[in-house]
């Protein structure tokens, strides 16, 4: 199919073509990105009830990559922006999700329009655009911030890669064990996970703080080491949260792993050929993420409910969500 050939497999609708063109089958690049343009219209009401479901969730995971866009003949530097709903890691029962949005620029007024009526929890990078959520003055009311571990065990473990520094080296080995404990708690209801977090990860935490801070005393403020303890302890209260809430996850893979495919693929398309194209493939990355995180075969659902949308009563169209179709290929084989 070349809806999933395209945004699920990276194949650009040139190289599409002539493939099609060597089996004899004459399809202009222009028909094809007709034909992308057109299913992605006619998928849009799909893309607008999973932007619902995760904007509906207690806590959402948050990142942004870089697409390279054609512009007057040059290329500029546009985002993809990806909110991840998944509820599993606390034993939630609803199904995870992805949304995706395009935009020009990295401007902080595009994750204040995406998250407009949002009041859950946000993990995420230390993004400065997403400052204004966290406002306790904000309408309807703040987002509240968590932090990712991962992001601050990357610094220390980059240092300690290299340069063997023995305080970057404890740093990633006390980090290590709170994942350890993680990794034990990972998919227990929330109310278990917190009452491990209080007995097994607190007292380690404190710890790790106390350690940074004394350690942190003895550095020069242009060492690496340091910036690295300041990234984490200037947020200490975002990077702790997790404590004394059961359904923050210690880190933001979630979303990391969401924008994966997006980085592989840029190595195959190189930048999209217009603003549109970039809204297009935002659309498409929502449809065909959300499938696989609920591990539904993309091109297998893509084919059948593009057959089926247009004559689906438009009250049921929730059927059609990969968490309510994945039954169907096993009834149509019965």
């Amino acid at each position: 199919m070349i809806l999933y050939a395209k945004f699920g497999e990276h194949q650009p609708l040139n190289r599409q073509s002539d493939s099609y063109a060597r089996q004899g089958i004459d399809l202009d690049v222009s028909t094809l990105a007709d034909w992308v343009g057109g299913c992605t219209a006619t998928l849009a009401p799909l893309n607008e009830l999973i932007r619902r479901h995760v904007l509906a969730a207690e806590r959402i995971h948050g990142d942004d990559t870089t697409v390279p866009v054609l512009a007057k003949g040059k290329t500029i530097t546009g985002r993809l922006w990806t909110y991840v709903r998944d509820d599993q890691p606390f034993a939630g029962p609803d199904p995870p999700a992805a949304v995706f949005y395009y935009s020009r620029n990295r401007n902080g007024e595009h994750p204040n329009r995406h998250l407009a009526g949002y009041t859950g929890i946000l993990q995420a990078d230390a993004y400065a655009g997403f400052g204004d959520l966290y406002d306790g003055k904000r309408k309807p009311g703040p987002v509240t911030e968590a932090a990712c571990w991962s992001h601050g065990r990357r610094k220390f473990f980059g240092i300690a890669d290299t340069s063997k520094a023995p305080v970057a080296l404890e740093a990633v080995r006390r980090i290590d064990a709170l994942f350890a404990i993680e990794r034990e708690i990972n998919g227990h209801p929330a109310g278990d996970r917190l009452a491990t977090r209080m007995e097994r990860v607190t007292p380690l935490v404190a710890e790790l703080e106390r350690w940074m801070r004394t350690e942190r005393a003895r550095l020069s403020r242009h060492a690496d080491t340091a910036k690295a303890m300041d990234y984490m302890l200037k947020r200490w209260p975002a990077f702790t949260r997790f404590l004394a809430d059961g359904r923050i996850c210690l880190t933001n893979n979630a979303a990391e792993r969401a924008l994966r495919g997006i980085a592989i693929g840029r190595r195959a398309w190189l930048f999209a050929g217009s603003d549109r194209g970039g809204e297009r493939a935002a659309a498409m990355y929502t449809l065909i993420g959300t499938a696989k995180l609920n591990n539904v075969d993309p091109q297998a659902w893509l084919a059948d409910i593009l057959g089926r949308i247009n004559d689906h009563p438009a009250a049921r169209l929730a059927e059609l969500l990969p968490w309510n179709w994945k039954d169907r290929p096993a009834k149509l084989a019965a």
